[in-house]
């Protein structure tokens, strides 16, 4: 989900690696302790400040506050730490997140990291963490990657699923309503050129070859794209009744724009990520209804409308409809692994890959360091974003389809 290229990323793995060469750790006692200090490296400034500030940073502020006010971390003994947070901002730069969690680690001696957001990040700071025997709770990582990740990161975990999970959930989508005979078979399809779109769009070519479905236009486009225009001209010269990018927030808003100026009305719109970002709905209102994108919320599920309502609240704006849940949940797994065992970071990394935890998700099981349970598909309906997919899990909502044309300007 973040805006890197590989080769950024190869250069940030290549100085962790450099980072860690002759670099211990660092012994974690309890005792005789008046804080805890959880850090983390978050993109305050640059190009990723968008999606950390809505999805990441949020939820990391209102889990320290929720914690404090209730006097501290629980530790096994009953007694209660509070949090003391340590800040750097990677300002959106591969490097600097390295270095920012490297001097968490060693010269702040922090008890636990967060992670950053993005998958390229995530995989840039993946061997610190496990040099350093930290767990990585990555959430805003979508990759196919994971269960190699998990083996070569012991203390890796994956929340987010992988770009297949969400390409066959679209695919199943289209399938049903070709059978209906609301769509037809062909699809248009446009990435950008990097982490988040790669991932996805290798992923849809083959989820979408094994349904059957015709992509009858691919195209990449760099990072920094503005005019989207001449794509989504010929997507609808293309014939095909879906459209779908693989895009970015700043793409995404733009996306939307241009369409309604175009008037491209496909009969399945679906965008990538900032689709459900609360600026998102209030830049367009009622006019998002029916574009459909990745994740989504039973808006059922009191827990998670509870949650909703907390951040809301704190915060000042409501969290998204995608990864701000999650993010949320992975915090709780954490309080509740330090609870059981401590600041043992070692026994509360396999807490988290092997235990039970009750999160705003409900009972939250990891299955081989990924978790599992999650919503691939929603769509914008009467103001929620709800999902839809997988279709046959509680809580889902039926998709409506045809989109319905763009109201007059």
């Amino acid at each position: 989900m973040t805006v890197f290229s590989r080769r950024s990323v190869l250069r940030a793995i290549g100085l962790a690696a450099t980072l860690l060469a002759g670099v211990g750790t660092a012994a974690v006692s309890a005792q005789d302790r008046t804080s805890v200090k959880i850090g983390y490296a978050i993109s305050k400034t640059g190009a990723n400040a968008g999606g950390a500030g809505i999805t990441t940073l949020p939820n990391y502020q209102l889990w320290v506050h929720e914690v404090n006010e209730a006097g501290g971390l629980e530790m096994p003994d009953g007694s209660r730490l509070p949090i003391e947070v340590l800040e750097y901002d990677d300002r959106s730069s591969s490097e600097e997140v390295v270095r920012a969690v490297e001097r968490l680690a060693t010269q702040d001696q922090v008890d636990f990291i967060l992670v950053p957001w993005g998958t390229g990040f995530n995989l840039a700071v993946a061997p610190l963490f496990d040099r350093f025997g930290y767990p990585q709770l990555a959430v805003s990582a979508v990759t196919d990657k994971a269960p190699e990740f998990v083996q070569r990161w012991k203390k890796s975990f994956w929340l987010l699923g992988g770009g297949h999970d969400y390409t066959e959930a679209l695919s199943k989508i289209l399938l049903d309503q070709q059978a209906a005979g609301t769509i037809n078979g062909d699809v248009a399809v446009i990435s950008v050129a990097d982490g988040f779109g790669i991932d996805l769009i290798t992923a849809a070519r083959q989820s979408f070859a094994d349904a059957g479905l015709n992509m009858v236009y691919d195209v990449t486009y760099p990072v920094g794209t503005t005019d989207f225009t001449p794509m989504l001209n010929e997507a609808a010269a293309s014939g095909a009744d879906t459209f779908v990018a693989f895009s970015y927030p700043p793409d995404t808003f733009a996306l939307t724009q241009q369409a309604q100026v175009a008037a491209f009305n496909p009969k399945v719109l679906y965008l990538g990520v900032g689709t459900g970002f609360p600026v998102y709905q209030a830049n367009n209102g009622d006019k998002i209804e029916g574009i459909m994108s990745l994740g989504g919320i039973d808006v059922n599920n009191e827990a998670v409308m509870d949650y909703r309502a907390r951040h809301e609240e704190f915060i000042g704006q409501a969290p998204d409809w995608w990864g701000s849940v999650i993010t949320y949940a992975s915090l709780q797994m954490l309080e509740e692994a330090i609870k059981r065992h401590g600041l043992d970071r070692e026994a509360v990394s396999a807490e988290l890959s092997t235990g039970t935890f009750d999160t705003v998700l409900g009972e939250t099981k990891l299955e081989d360091n990924q978790l599992r349970q999650l919503w691939f598909g929603g769509q914008w309906q009467n103001g929620n974003f709800v999902a839809v997919a997988p279709s046959d899990r509680e809580g889902a909502s039926a998709p409506i389809l045809p989109k319905a044309p763009w109201p007059a300007q």
